[in-house]
């Protein structure tokens, strides 16, 4: 069990990425218990007791909220700071007890009240919901998605661990009604089904579903294709059915029931979903003592040999890490267990996050009980949704980041040792290869798979929270509708203000902005940010908020979700985007200096963007004009329409717009007129001409990376730093004078730049001289 629980609690620390609470984690394990063969009744009894001492005895020794003022328990010397947030989750034997543990919390006056331990009577029942089940079946939807498939209108053909009776497989083989349920397994039976009907096998699952305390022996055989067979697991020889032995591919007629197993896991289907308790996949370099699961030593088969297309973890530890790699390195398509069934976790979170508000409600005299239980009642569905599409937008950006491929190596590995050398992830703990072993991948046409990209998502995510939570998010107005958003519409109408004086404000706004930065840029842009430009991690926060709100990037994500492209096209449309925000942030890091108020950023550059952005097509020169037209010619091709084609060319034409606004408010001049000398440098001097060679180098390490980013960054600032020394109203004019007077010394650079130019493929070393070069010539 310890072994177990560890597992759970690294799910769990994962899983935290997309919830409010973070720190420790653990696990309840009664140890002298009566047999539960012999006395149900006891056994229960028996556990339900230990339970209430276990929850009793964390209570005596954490913090409360009394009249909003922290109150120490007593007798406790307090090492730490305040730390009133505490709440326990239902999960894998105390399913049940979340009323325990709340009627504990009320006898203890304990702040949360019934918001202690989320579900129960009056809180959102995960099994009623689906909502593990449904989160981990958005992760399948994705994985046929991206192959041309919908799992709710296709037929596929799924084997899977668990029974009807559970509800993570119950609900998750009810999500579909084209699925052919051709095999499956608990600790009780093994179902075998070659060639189900879809539609009769699915009523008649709903029928098992919902039977009280069901098995697969419960299951109308006559329903059942020809050869189908239900055998438990007891019986130690099965002599198979000739369509069972061709569903399985096997040659023996007479098996043994762990052979069979085996051999489910091994079928050639298009998915395996896992619903039920064991871990029985690892990789082949891994023994089974890796695995920590002796019970399925015996039945555990290697990542390379299954043949299923995709795997969905309903379940936890179904799969060990190395073989989640292993298996997606071979072609298979897989997350990993704390992304697939994290919607379960989430929805505690929104549950215990609306309760805090009206629990306040509740105590001074706003709101009855019964009131307030009927409005949580009426809000699941809305729960579900905000759930649901957490879950569809982190599934969305592993495929974003997975299209990167070799060419993201560089940063997908600076980012785990970043993450590495701030104590946040171990390696050998997460299954991450060597930064050597990783870049060597490149050679073989591959990059970081889902299941490694999942790790970096995760952690950076967790990594971006905390920085959020040092900035006073909530008290900048500006940001209130992302507090209000992170509710259900009804509870924005009628408790605005208990939300506006919720408890977690900060922490929840930082919650969500932080995954929306990770989810749209990807995990490496907020580090890799932190050493391009010298910015802590907090400042490129403020730089991704001032961005969202100037260039609406909401709006375009929005307009790429609905465009009627085929997916392959959409994750291509939402990285390109990414890539040009990426530059925008950059540009707004170096012009913020050490300001990080989001709102004070916005008024510096919100008058200057607002002029440029209507006229930017016009303002840029050839280069840079050459560069749009071939962006737009080859978005236009992917079958985007016209209006994303276009704001996505005028993302990269505002190349630059935020340092310009920044000058023409330092100078109290025309934004026009400097930007458009900030052009004119540009073509005259062939720095528009070095810039696109920049943009386009694919670097082949963390130190070309680091290089580039600092010549992208001087091909602007220096003309940045320019324009700020000239004087006189007319910068053009400025430019033009200088021109003149610099002619023969800009004949010698334009000459550097041609042979550049002329060279077929410009190398780093020729476009690092020409920035040097540009540095001089300029400071003249």
């Amino acid at each position: 069990f310890r072994t177990e629980v560890l597992g759970l609690v690294k799910a769990q620390m994962v899983k935290n990425a997309v919830i409010v609470p973070t720190g420790a984690k653990g696990g309840f394990y009664p140890k002298q218990l009566p047999d539960r063969d012999e006395d149900r009744d006891a056994w229960l009894e028996e556990g339900t007791e230990s339970y209430r001492i276990f929850i009793r005895s964390l209570l005596s020794v954490t913090d409360n909220l009394v009249e909003d003022k922290v109150v120490h328990p007593p007798k406790v010397v307090v090492h730490d700071g305040d730390d009133p947030y505490f709440v326990v989750a239902a999960d894998k034997g105390t399913a049940a007890f979340s009323d325990v543990a709340n009627a504990i919390s009320l006898e203890k006056n304990f702040w949360l009240g019934d918001a202690f331990a989320s579900g129960g009577s009056n809180g959102y029942d995960h099994k009623a919901m689906g909502i593990t089940a449904r989160g981990a079946w958005v992760s399948v939807q994705r994985h046929f998605l991206e192959r041309g498939i919908d799992v709710q209108t296709d037929t596929i053909r799924v084997v899977g661990c668990g029974d009807m009776s559970g509800d993570v497989f119950g609900n998750g083989m009810l999500l579909s009604k084209t699925i052919q349920l051709n095999a499956a397994f608990d600790h009780r039976h093994i179902f075998l089904d070659p060639d189900p009907d879809p539609a009769k096998s699915w009523q008649e699952r709903r029928r098992l579903f919902e039977l009280p305390r069901s098995s697969w022996d419960d299951y109308d055989r006559k329903v059942m294709s020809k050869g189908g067979m239900i055998v438990p697991r007891s019986q130690k020889s099965i002599t198979l059915t000739k369509p069972v032995q061709e569903m399985l591919g096997l040659e023996e007629k007479t098996i043994g029931p762990q052979a069979l197993i085996s051999a489910i896991l091994k079928a050639p289907v298009d998915l395996i979903w896992f619903g039920g308790i064991g871990t029985y996949i690892k990789a082949s370099t891994e023994s089974h003592n890796d695995a920590g699961d002796s019970v399925n030593d015996n039945l555990r088969v290697d990542a390379s040999e299954v043949r299923a297309t995709a795997i969905g973890e309903g379940a936890n530890l179904g799969i060990t890490q190395a073989g989640r790699i292993e298996f997606a390195l071979g072609g298979g398509r897989i997350n990993t267990d704390f992304i697939d069934n994290s919607a379960g976790v989430d929805c505690s979170d929104n549950e215990v996050n609306i309760k805090i508000p009206l629990n306040r409600e509740m105590r001074e005299g706003r709101l009855d009980e019964a009131k307030r239980n009927e409005f949580l009642k009426k809000m699941t569905d809305e729960v579900a949704q905000i759930v649901l599409e957490d879950n569809r937008l982190q599934t969305l950006a592993l495929s974003i980041e997975e299209s990167r491929g070799p060419a993201g190596l560089p940063g997908f590995v600076r980012t785990i040792e970043m993450l590495e050398s701030t104590g946040r992830i171990d390696r050998r703990v997460e299954g991450l290869a060597s930064s050597e072993a990783l870049l060597r991948r490149a050679a073989e046409k591959q990059g970081l798979t889902r299941p490694e990209l999942a790790v970096i998502l995760s952690h950076s995510k967790i990594a971006l929270q905390d920085a959020a939570e040092r900035l006073d998010l909530a008290g900048e107005e500006i940001l209130d509708p992302e507090l209000h958003d992170a509710f259900p519409k009804p509870m924005q109408r009628h408790f605005k203000d208990a939300i506006n004086a919720h408890r977690l404000e900060n922490e929840i706004i930082a919650t969500k902005v932080a995954n929306r930065l990770v989810n749209r840029l990807g995990p490496s842009v907020a580090l890799d940010m932190t050493e391009e430009e010298g910015a802590a991690l907090k400042q490129v926060v403020v730089a991704f908020l001032v961005a969202e709100h100037l260039l609406d990037l909401k709006g375009l994500w929005e307009m790429i979700e609905k465009a009627e492209v085929d997916e392959i096209t959409r994750i291509e449309l939402f990285s390109t985007a990414a890539k040009s925000v990426r530059t925008h942030l950059s540009d707004i890091l170096r012009a913020a200096g050490s300001e990080t108020s989001v709102t004070k950023l916005i008024d510096l550059f919100e008058p200057g963007y607002k002029k440029v952005r209507g006229v930017a097509g016009r303002l840029i020169r050839s280069e840079v004009r050459v560069e749009a037209d071939a962006r737009r010619e080859q978005l236009m091709s992917l079958g985007a329409d016209e209006e994303l084609v276009k704001l996505l060319v005028r993302l990269y034409e505002l190349d630059g717009v935020f340092g310009l606004a920044s000058l023409a408010a330092r100078k109290e001049g025309d934004i026009l007129g400097l930007t458009r000398a900030y052009t004119m440098l540009g073509e005259s001097l062939g720095l528009d001409w070095a810039h696109q060679q920049l943009v386009h180098y694919t670097p082949e390490d963390q130190w070309e990376r680091l290089l580039l980013a600092g010549l992208q960054r001087d091909m602007e600032q220096l003309r940045i730093d320019f324009l700020s020394r000239q004087r006189g109203d007319d910068p053009v004019a400025s430019v033009e004078r200088w021109c003149e007077r610099q002619g023969s010394r800009i004949d010698q650079f334009r000459k550097l730049v041609d042979r550049a130019r002329n060279s077929g493929a410009a190398s780093i070393a020729m476009l690092a001289q020409i920035a040097g070069q540009a540095r001089i010539l300029l400071g003249r």
